[in-house]
């Protein structure tokens, strides 16, 4: 049996235009960065990092992994969760906290479509493009690991030859507190 897949959970952002982390705030009884711990654990997958910034989490069942670059943006994240996998991890799942379409069901959808093809990268397409949660092999590490700005791995996924899982709702992210306020309604 082959072992878990560890996930990443990028989460350091200040949130500007939220007023505050999005990590933290609240929906249906749970913090975001709670939320999506939660769902990764379902979809099977270990360990758990989460790639915070310089506030407290609070109680969350994943391992911490502080970013003091988080000014910088999305790539110091994804720098540090690369930095702090497990040696022997053949591959990872990376994803937000500000997707509220992500549930287990469609993670465990993505693990298998990457399993098929373990030495591509797997994604979710949306908006005519490719993006998070994504699967990401070892292989393309280092790519990830030379990732600079407030830029993500698109350029990478869009480069490779990516298995890609439909996932219209994937564009509807929380960006401000209009967003958060309609979803809880």
């Amino acid at each position: 049996m082959k072992p878990p897949l560890p996930a990443v959970i990028l989460a350091a952002g200040s949130g500007t235009r939220m007023g505050g982390p999005k990590a933290l705030l609240a929906l249906a009884g749970e913090t975001l960065l709670q939320r999506a711990v939660r769902i990764v654990r379902a979809a099977g997958c270990d360990p758990v990092l989460a790639v915070v910034g310089d506030w407290d989490p609070g109680p969350v069942e994943a391992v911490l992994v502080p970013n003091p670059e988080a000014a910088e943006g999305m790539a110091s994240s994804i720098r540090a969760g690369v930095r702090a996998l497990p040696a022997e991890a053949s591959a990872a799942l990376f994803l937000t906290v500000d997707q509220p379409a992500v549930d287990a069901p469609l993670l465990h959808r993505l693990l298998a479509l990457a399993d098929q093809a373990p030495e591509h990268p797997a994604a979710c397409a949306y908006g005519n493009t490719l993006g998070i949660p994504a699967v990401l092999p070892r292989r393309l590490f280092p790519d990830l690991l030379a990732l600079t700005g407030d830029r993500g791995a698109k350029g990478i996924l869009l480069r490779e030859q990516t298995a890609s899982l439909p996932f219209p709702a994937g564009e509807d992210d929380l960006d401000t507190p209009g967003d958060l306020a309609q979803l809880r309604s």
